[in-house]
Order: structure tokens, then sequence, then C-alpha cells
């Protein structure tokens, strides 16, 4: 193998005995960081003293996350009981970090249809509380911001002009959560929704009437008003939920780039015929199918119309998602994996990466970030040991 380059004035560490998650495929070898980038890919194993045995352990790229819900379980994690934001945050980025999430897309929603009261405090609190926790050292994950923009909500406008400029804003999805379209197409699950959260027959329906006719009145135009606002900026956009085809030929037509979480087979492929980036939900693959009756992550992959999966509400589902897809957590241990791991790997760390325009990470190549996983497989699934952020350990 080639000899490795060794600088006294930089700082440089060689992972060695390792197996390689590489685009597309597994190989084994050796992988220099040196400031905190990736400085040099090999095969074979490196001799010289210091470096660092894995024992055969997967090192994987860093993983991204489009869509993350976690920071809202963070600071409400029962009902009723809010916790403080700013220790909240840390903990979804600890969480983050000890799942292999090493680039977040923080999904915050801008309006709330009933959902949960505090969803506009719980937006407006965890912008701060990014703004004054990045850049110090203490987050051991990069946030970034995912805007989830509710199109029917009477404040969305107002909340999306405050957070319009913001540096860390990457993506932007415009959602519909009304009664009889997108995922609560079906009324009589979204009935069903209501009386889990203790709503009687009357006051169910006093809500499906208000929520209709507040849709009607305000979804369209706020619709119109936000993609004006966001025109020529550059930041990606993602429609949320698509069901049909005809929604999807609107949603690209109005240069919306990215369909998140369709909830048809039909959809999803609309989407891919026209050019756009689809993104599943990964818990729906882990579980074996959604949550909320719609299309299988897994028939969405073997149909060739998912792009990148998002964790979605559960941060360590991306990890486990890619070993369920690969079929690797069937793998005896120590067996190498195939090409199919490396597919799934990159469909949670380079897709994820390329859709949110992040060019630098999501990959095992020299000169991108160092953001790395150890992971060792096993017969119950991944297990996640080491997590590096820009060559620094960080879980």
């Amino acid at each position: 193998m080639n000899h490795f380059y060794s600088a006294a004035s930089v700082q440089e560490t060689i992972f060695t005995n390792a197996r390689l998650v590489l685009p597309g495929a597994v190989a084994w070898g050796s992988l220099v960081v040196r400031g905190g980038l990736i400085a040099e890919v090999q095969p074979g194993r490196s001799a010289l003293r210091g470096a660092r045995d894995l024992g055969g352990d997967l090192l994987l790229p860093g993983l991204v996350d489009l869509h993350t819900d976690n920071l809202e379980r963070q600071v409400q994690p029962r009902a009723g009981a809010r916790w403080p934001m700013r220790p909240a945050m840390l903990a979804h980025d600890a969480h983050c970090a000890s799942a292999g999430v090493t680039t977040v897309l923080d999904a915050l929603c801008l309006g709330d249809l009933g959902f949960e009261a505090d969803r506009v405090r719980t937006f407006r609190d965890g912008v701060a509380a990014l703004d004054a926790l990045a850049g110090t050292g203490l987050l051991r994950a990069e946030h970034f911001l995912h805007l989830r923009c509710e199109l029917p909500a009477a404040d969305m406008l107002a909340l999306f002009d405050g957070v319009a400029e913001h540096a860390r804003v990457r993506l932007v999805s415009l959602m519909d959560h009304s009664p009889g379209v997108g995922q609560y197409a079906d009324l009589d699950r979204w009935r069903a929704v209501c009386r889990r959260d203790g709503l009687s027959p009357a006051a169910i329906e006093a809500r499906l009437a208000e929520l209709v006719a507040q849709r009607a009145r305000l979804a369209g135009p706020n619709r119109r008003a936000l993609l004006a606002r966001l025109a020529g900026r550059g930041v990606v956009l993602a429609s949320h939920d698509d069901r049909s085809a005809a929604e999807v030929a609107c949603n690209h037509a109005e240069g919306i780039g990215v369909a998140e979480f369709p909830v048809t087979l039909a959809a999803a492929q609309a989407a891919r015929a026209r050019g756009m980036a689809v993104i599943a939900g990964a818990p729906n693959l882990v579980r074996g199918g959604s949550h909320s009756g719609n299309v299988a992550a897994a028939a969405l992959i073997a149909a060739g119309a998912v792009d990148a999966l998002a964790s979605d509400y559960v941060p360590a589902s991306l990890l486990e998602a890619a070993f369920c897809e690969a079929g690797a957590a069937e793998e005896e241990p120590g067996a190498a994996p195939g090409p199919g791991l490396a597919r799934a790997v990159a469909r949670v760390s380079d897709a994820p990466a390329r859709i949110a325009r992040l060019a630098d990470r999501g990959r095992l190549a020299a000169g991108l970030r160092a953001d790395l996983l150890r992971v060792h497989p096993h017969s119950s699934g991944p297990i996640l040991r080491e997590t590096w952020l820009q060559g620094s350990r960080v879980a």
C-alpha cells in the first residue's frame, strides 16, 4: 500500500484494519484524518505507530438527517410537561450524536393546526437556543434549520418572515395537515386521532368544520405568498405528504424540487419521473410500515422511488434503516457486507447531504469532512461504538 504522509505540525489520526463503507463498495483499508478532514483513503493496513486499529469494524460517513422532530419530544417529554429549551436542545443534540447523526436539520413547525398548543413557542425558542449554542463548541453535531410551514395556519407567514434570512435555513417544506388531504385524507383516521386526544364527537365535528373552512380561506394565499418570498433565494423547497401525481406536477411546476414523505407509491414515482428527490421515513422502514396507514418505505425502495431517508421522530432509526435495507443485520458477525450496504448507507449520508446542498460531507472521500462512525455489525443489528465530528470524537 502507499505510505501515509505524517507531519508533526498537523494533527493526524490514522484508522486502520477497518471495513470502509465507500461510495458503491465496502473495502478493507485505512483512513487518514488530518486537520478535521479526510486526507487519504487507502487499501490495506497501516503499520505506522499510533494508528488506531478498529478491529475489523465498519467505518461509515456521519449520517445526515433532513427531518427530525426530536427536539419537540425533548421539549415536551410528556403531555403538559414542558422542559426548558436549552437543556432540551443539548439533550436532543447528544441523542443525535449518539445515534450517529452528525448533521441535523432541526424540523420546526411554523404554525399549528391544533396538534400542540406550544408548537409556535417551540419554534421560536428552538431558533434562539440554536443561535446561542452554535459556535460555542457545546454541540456535538452540526445543526441547521428545516422550516416546516403549515400553509393553512394564520400565523405561518409572520413566523416565516422572522427567520427568512437566517443563515442556518437549509430546507423549507410546504405542509398541509388539514383533515381530508395528505396524511389525513382518511377522515375516519383523523377522527380516531382526535378521539385519542380526548375530544368528544361533537367537538371533533366542530373542529373538522373549522379546519376545512380555514384551509379554504388561507392555504392557497399563504402558499402563493410563501413561494413568492422564497423565489430566487436558493433555498431547497420540499412538498410534504404528496398523495397524487397531480399534486406532484403542481409542486414541480412551482419550483419545488423535493417530495418529502409521499403517502402513495404513485406520488413518489411521479416525483422521481420529474427529477425530484424523494425522502421517506426511516422509522417506516424499521417498523415494517407506516404508523399512519400510508405506503410502506420498503415498497418505495423496492420500486426505486426513494433517494434519502429521514429519521422523522427517532434519530436512531437512520442507522437501523440502513442495515435493515442492506440485510446486514442478518449476516454472521465478521462477514464482509456487500455493495448493498454501501447503497443503503448512501441513502442516509451522501444522498441527504446532496439534497441539502452540503457538498463537503456524506462520503468517505479525500477532502471531505471527517464526520465518521465506527459501527460493529451484530446479529441483533448495528452497534454504534464511536462518532467523530470533523475528526473529534463526540460520542
